[in-house]
């Protein structure tokens, strides 16, 4: 193999926000470090993240069924509680972040609830089954299982269900970009939109950026073959891997709603991306994309108030907001 280029230098903001988790927080993860990543404060502070948004919002625990033969499937729903109840919402289906191996349906939710607070929408945000206990095809297909309810029961929380935009960050947004797939494909819920946010998108892990980002950053290319093989096993990387659990291997990406898609410059995830984009459009399908020069993974949650991550967000909410005016 060719030398490594190293990689794209950071935002100065964004570097020095990076600066100040470096000690607690490493870009490798390893499969035995799981069980440790799973105890940390990160997890404990989504118990306390508050979905009610000050009580904009009321929000409700549903238990829905899962695919058959699995679990049931747990959907947080939150609608604004100034909604006139006789017109129909569009709806947020929001698909959380982790690895396929973190987190539950608060976690990254308090980003599609600012957009549903601006927009006027609700939020079904879902929880399904973790890897490596849980390896594919359980994560995605509980996540079309909850689909499926949101879609079918959309009036009993005031939404619209021909006006659904699936939303995820990271594993989420790879999960969401298998989704659209999936409704494709089994000619599920019409959906309006995808929204990708640093989506988690191929197994492979050999793109330029995964090796530029080698022990940089917050995710790196030893986290993402962690994740990726506690998802696939064996197969990860393989000949046999489903376009619905990496959907960077779908031959066919025509005939997909529309698609929003950002990554950072400076992260793992950018050319597996930026190559999903562009073969959108090579199948004649829409999509915009947003690479922030300088960005690393998921910055906008760690900087928040940094100038990169006030344009990222805004971009997200105004794509959002063309999307459901048109």
């Amino acid at each position: 193999m060719a030398p490594v280029p190293p990689p794209p230098p950071f935002d100065p903001e964004l570097a020095a926000a990076l600066d100040l988790v470096k000690d607690v927080l490493s870009p490798g993860l390893a499969l035995d470090e799981i069980p440790t990543a799973r105890q940390g404060a990160g997890m404990e502070l989504l118990g306390l993240i508050d979905v009610t948004m000050g009580g904009a919002f009321e929000a409700e625990d549903r238990t829905v069924p899962g695919p058959p033969g699995a679990p049931d499937v747990s959907l947080l729903v939150c609608r604004p509680v100034d909604a006139d109840p006789a017109v129909p919402l569009p709806v947020i289906y929001h698909v959380h972040g982790g690895g396929m191996i973190l987190g539950n349906n608060r976690a990254g939710v308090d980003g599609p609830l600012a957009w549903a607070r601006e927009l006027g929408a609700v939020v079904v945000s879902v929880e399904y089954r973790l890897a490596p206990e849980h390896p594919h095809p359980a994560p995605v297909e509980d996540a079309y299982a909850g689909l499926l309810w949101t879609a079918g029961h959309a009036g009993e929380f005031g939404g619209d269900p021909d006006r659904i935009v699936l939303a995820g960050s990271s594993a989420g947004g790879g999960l969401t970009a298998a989704l659209a797939l999936l409704a494709r494909d089994r000619q599920g819920p019409p959906l309006i939109g995808q929204l990708l946010m640093c989506p988690m998108l191929d197994d492979r892990n050999e793109t330029v950026s995964s090796h530029q980002m080698a022990g940089v950053g917050v995710w790196d290319r030893t986290a993402n073959e962690t994740a990726w093989t506690a998802l696939l096993g064996d197969r990860r990387g393989g000949p046999d891997v489903s376009p619905y659990a990496a959907p960077a291997r779908a031959s066919d990406l025509s005939g997909l709603p529309p698609a929003f898609l950002d990554v950072g410059s400076a992260e793992t995830f950018r050319d597996e991306v930026v190559d999903y984009a562009s073969r959108i459009w090579q199948s004649g399908g829409v999509a915009e994309l947003h690479v922030w020069p300088g960005g690393f993974h998921g910055f906008d949650g760690f900087a928040p108030q940094a100038s990169l991550s006030l344009a990222a967000r805004a971009a997200q909410l105004d794509w959002l907001r063309r999307l459901l005016r048109d």
